[in-house]
């Protein structure tokens, strides 16, 4: 029997990782590259990033760069509402890379990576927070994930820009005493917060370098600090709702199921955080086994085609063991 051919595509707000494999589950072709969010750099963008990253691959593989391949599954951070995975897969057919394809948000490729279950639900916390769950009959849960306009708190982002509120009003009075401000002061060696805020301002230090102040949450929260110990168990008690409300929204809340924790915040598994995240979903969830993804994301959408080429299950472990 020949062989069949997929490209699984894994596209965050920092990085894109693709892979060429078989249905036998043999890797033949990689290509890492930047951010491919549509809501970064647009559809057009999105689709031109991933046409370089996809041939860089398939060159690799040795195969014939004009001919499509059997499958193409394409996981995208930015790929949120119905509507915007309508557009994506119309723009990805177009496209041709594959005779048959599947568009959806890069949380789902996150979920297959770190578990085979049936029933499982996926939290993401890295840049940002958000959450999808699939049954075991292929139903599915989801979230806009648009930020605070659509209720999420959180993620390293949002816990950066905490930290440095809360550092600024420490230092002011306008808020509790905090060895936050000490320790923002320290990272970016300012004489105050107040005068780190206006460099900021002023663009005199980089907007984005910000989000270096989610590893110093965490560790002043180690170090007993209670204004950023209550930002930590927020950030856990968010994780927890998502997944709770992705259960009931499935009828799984009392079922074994699989629940996958990724993105940098929690694949860090900083003591505070992560116990408390254990905590809150042995009540919300007493038949959920807690999984911290140990694979890249694209693993799953590789495994994702798998499922849809019908491949064995030796193969979809022969895939991890590339991988």
């Amino acid at each position: 029997m020949n062989a069949r051919y997929l490209v699984a595509v894994d596209g965050g707000n920092s990085k894109t990782d693709v892979i060429v494999a078989t249905d036998a589950g043999a890797v033949l072709g990689r290509a890492r590259g930047p951010a491919s969010s549509p809501h970064l750099i647009g559809v057009p963008g999105t689709i031109e990033l991933l046409g370089t990253l996809i041939g860089q691959a398939v060159a690799q593989a040795g195969l014939d760069a004009s001919a499509p391949l059997d499958r193409a599954e394409v996981y995208l951070a930015g790929a949120d509402l119905p509507a915007e995975v309508r557009i994506l897969t119309e723009a990805v057919t177009v496209a041709g890379w594959a005779r048959d394809n599947r568009v959806d948000n890069d949380t789902f490729a996150l979920m297959r990576a770190g578990t085979d279950a049936a029933r499982s639900i996926a939290v993401v916390c890295g840049a940002g927070i958000n959450c999808v769950g699939r049954d075991a009959d292929g139903r599915t849960a989801r979230f806009p994930a648009l930020g605070m306009i659509t209720g999420d708190w959180g993620g390293g982002h949002h816990l950066a820009e905490l930290t440095l509120w809360h550092a600024a009003r420490g230092e002011d009075g306008r808020g509790p005493v905090t060895k936050l401000t000490g320790a923002v002061v320290d990272h970016f060696g300012a004489g105050s917060v107040e005068e780190l805020g206006v460099a900021v301002h002023l663009r005199e230090i980089d907007p984005g370098r910000i989000s270096e102040l989610t590893p110093v949450l965490f560790a002043v929260a180690a170090d007993g600090d209670s204004v950023a110990r209550r930002l930590v168990a927020k950030q856990a008690g968010e994780v927890v709702a998502l997944a709770a409300v992705a259960a009931d929204r499935l009828a799984m809340r009392d079922e074994p199921l699989a629940l996958v924790l990724g993105g940098g915040v929690l694949t860090a598994r900083h003591p505070l955080l992560h116990q408390a995240i254990l905590d809150g979903v042995a009540t919300a969830l007493p038949r959920a086994e807690v999984t911290v993804l140990a694979q890249p994301p694209v693993t799953g959408a590789a495994l994702a085609g798998l499922d849809a080429l019908g491949a064995s299950a030796h193969a979809k472990a022969a895939l991890r063991a590339h991988i």
